[in-house]
């Protein structure tokens, strides 16, 4: 549901979810359709070390059922496996959201990598309430500029 930026409609008091493996940045909008004017809501951040200060262990050896051949296992990215679960707390938070009432619609900016990290743990009501998803990476930028480039 990729929407380009002059489609996007952010209905007042809608939350805009600006996120990367690391930060998110939930946004409200206090201002109304026609001008948006988004206030911070909550960030959240991870703290997400590189894999190779997360874990010292060498990639692991499977012996071959048949013969004496050996192969090693692929190690493991810890950073990867960060960003997943950072990623499923975060839908966990917006589908507390939606079930509380806290929020009627949501528009969803986020890195294509991201996006695709967060979707499959997206439950049926937030899905319900996506307005829009922009796929591009803005959670470095301050909340003024995210403004311009969404009311563009």
């Amino acid at each position: 549901m990729s929407t380009s930026y002059d489609k996007i409609r952010i209905e007042q008091g809608a939350w805009v979810v600006v996120c990367d493996g690391r930060k998110a940045l939930i946004l409200c909008n206090k201002g109304d359709a026609t001008f948006p004017n988004l206030r911070t809501h909550e960030v959240h951040e991870q703290e997400n070390p590189p894999t190779r200060e997360q874990g010292t262990d060498t990639p692991g050896r499977v012996h071959q059922s048949v013969g004496a051949a050996r192969s090693s296992v692929e190690p493991t990215d810890w950073q990867e496996e960060g960003e997943r679960a950072f990623m499923r707390l975060l839908a966990e938070k917006l589908d507390a959201a939606v079930t509380a009432g806290e929020v009627k619609a949501l528009v969803i900016v986020a890195a294509p990598r991201a996006l695709g990290a967060l979707r499959p743990h997206l439950s049926k009501g937030v899905q319900d309430i996506i307005a829009a998803e922009v796929d591009r990476d803005m959670v470095k930028l301050p909340v003024y500029e995210i403004e311009k480039h969404l009311a563009a």
